[in-house]
């Protein structure tokens, strides 16, 4: 169109036959250039300005959310890595108290036999110390009462009462006798 119109300024003749041709009326024609310009710039400033604004602020929004959404997978991964970390190492620590806990059981149980045998040690000793001293004891009555009917009866058989010594030599007598 504007070669046509500096065509047309260079020979004024082409000009009238366009507007012949066409029905060009120049003053409408450039009134209309004019107003289609201006509704051109109008459109571009209130309209296609505005919406186009939008359009960069969506492509933004989104461009955002994409580094977001790769920050997110990357916080993600970083996590479940840490995650698998954290949960080997309760692994091997549960591992670590388990083979402690066995390991004390062991110790324990070891050293509660040990102690079951040492008291079952101490309650043989003193049972055979208290067996022992019931022994003694019961010798010990027992050589008092045999010492007690032998000095009965032999008074009895010999018809006199015995003097203590006569009793205590009787008794030793017996005593060895029984002993021997």
């Amino acid at each position: 169109m504007i070669t046509l119109l500096a065509t047309a300024a260079e020979n004024p003749g082409v000009l009238e036959n366009i507007q012949k041709t066409f029905g060009l009326n120049m003053p409408f024609f450039i009134a209309q250039v004019v107003n289609f310009i201006l509704v051109i710039v109008i459109l571009k400033k209130f309209a296609f300005g505005p919406v186009q604004a939008i359009l960069e602020e969506r492509r933004n929004r989104i461009a955002e959310g994409e580094n977001k959404l790769q920050q997110i997978e990357k916080q993600l991964a970083e996590a479940e890595k840490t995650t698998a970390e954290a949960i080997a190492k309760a692994n091997q620590e549960a591992v670590r108290l388990i083979n402690e806990a066995m390991h004390g059981a062991t110790t324990l149980s070891e050293q509660s036999a040990q102690e079951a045998l040492a008291q079952a040690k101490q309650i043989i000793s003193k049972a055979e110390a208290a067996a022992k001293a019931d022994r003694d004891r019961l010798s010990l009555e027992l050589k008092r009462e045999f010492g007690r009917l032998v000095a009965a009866t032999t008074t009895q058989v010999t018809g006199k009462i015995l003097t203590s010594d006569d009793q205590k030599r009787i008794n030793e007598a017996a005593l060895t006798s029984v002993e021997s």
